[in-house]
Formats: structure tokens, sequence, C-alpha cells
């Protein structure tokens, strides 16, 4: 089925159903927004568009940890896993909220506050994550280098 919402990149676009996730605490600071739909950037873009479908002006842009760090581990309370009707970390989407300053080279990723989703139900949580080694703000670009010179 689809939907018609209005977006703060797109303008009024048609999503799908399975597009949209519920976020029953909200986000952090934004617990009175339960619903988004993710968006794709462009088709070969690892970013991608978390639009909230009753404030336009409301959108994160998000990115799978693991399209920029090695090794990334989600390590959340097992409260987080079932909030989401999830049995175990696995079977979950994982997300970093991206902020984006006046230098894109600059931009960062939050992995102390995961967006976790289980895709079965498509129910959504910010988690807090229990690694002390993770932080508000990994800078994606320096992640992305040292994951390179690893690979040579």
């Amino acid at each position: 089925m689809q939907r018609k919402i209005l977006t703060k990149p797109f303008g009024e676009i048609e999503v799908d159903e399975r597009q949209v996730v519920v976020f029953p605490d909200g986000i952090l600071g934004f617990d009175f927004v339960k619903e988004f739909a993710i968006l794709d950037f462009t088709d070969k873009s690892p970013f991608k568009w978390m639009q909230s479908l009753t404030e336009q002006g409301l959108a994160f842009v998000i990115i799978r940890p693991q399209d920029f760090m090695l090794n990334y581990e989600l390590v959340v309370s097992q409260g987080d896993i079932e909030a989401v009707g999830a049995d175990e970390p696995g079977s979950l989407l994982v997300f970093a909220i991206v902020t984006i300053p006046s230098d894109p080279s600059d931009m960062t990723a939050n992995l102390q506050g995961p967006i976790i989703i289980n895709p079965k139900n498509r129910t959504g949580r910010q988690a807090i994550s229990l690694s002390d080694k993770y932080r508000v703000k990994h800078r994606i670009l320096d992640e992305m280098k040292a994951a390179a010179m690893n690979e040579e």
C-alpha cells in the first residue's frame, strides 16, 4: 500500500508501507514523533534518510555502521532488543544518525545511540550502546580511511 508524505529532502512523495518504521518511544529529543519512513539517497549511496511522517521538517541522515567502520559490533541491552520484538541482535537492522557540519568532511555518526529496527514487524528504537568504545561523534571519513588502510 502506498502513502503520500511530505519530506524535507524530496518534497511530496509516495512511500510503501514497508518503508515505514514505528518508534513507540520516539527518538531521543523527539519522543512525540512515532513514525518514520526510511528513504534511499541514491541507489549507490550508503546514506539513507529517516523521514518523519508527521513532521515534514524532521529528517535524519542515517548510515549502517558497518558501511564505514571495521568490526562494528552492536552492544545494547536485552531490553532494547525485546522492545522491538526481537530475540537476538543478529536479526536487527542497525543505523547511526549522521551529523553533517558546514564542512562535510567532518561528518560524524552517533554510535552511542544506535537506531535498531526489527525488519519483521518494522518496529524501531534508539538504543544506548553498552560499549565504551563507541562515542556520539565518530568521524566517518577517519573510520573509512582506517578501514581502507587495514585492507592494504
